[in-house]
């Protein structure tokens, strides 16, 4: 059971830093692409911005992976120190997934095109 559990962790943390990677990968490109529009004289800055919190909720999608994971991995090893370690994590994942999470919710697109 316990081999079952710690591969569910390992194959759902993999699925985290995988969106993350993703994420990342999508908006470089997107921003590769602004960056030309840029060079031609034209103003990028709202495109900017919604690639910004695209990238903030594809972080978030990732983190929230992330926790599930140390959650999971801590089932199969409890001890006190592993879930001190598993506390301050899911705390400071915690606290940047509400920030970037508070930081997407304000967000209003201006228009609603895609980049």
């Amino acid at each position: 059971m316990k081999e079952i559990l710690h591969m569910t962790s390992n194959g759902i943390g993999i699925m985290g830093v995988a969106i993350i990677v993703w994420g990342v990968i999508l908006t470089t490109y997107r921003l590769l692409k602004l960056e030309f529009k840029r060079f031609r004289q034209q103003s990028i800055y709202p495109e900017r911005e919604t690639l910004r919190h695209q990238l903030g909720s594809y972080l978030l999608l990732g983190l929230e992976f992330l926790i599930a994971a140390d959650i999971i991995g801590t089932i199969t090893h409890p001890t006190l120190n592993d879930m001190a370690v598993l506390g301050s994590i899911v705390l400071i994942r915690t606290i940047i997934s509400f920030f970037l999470e508070r930081e997407v919710a304000e967000f209003t697109p201006t228009d609603n095109k895609g980049p």
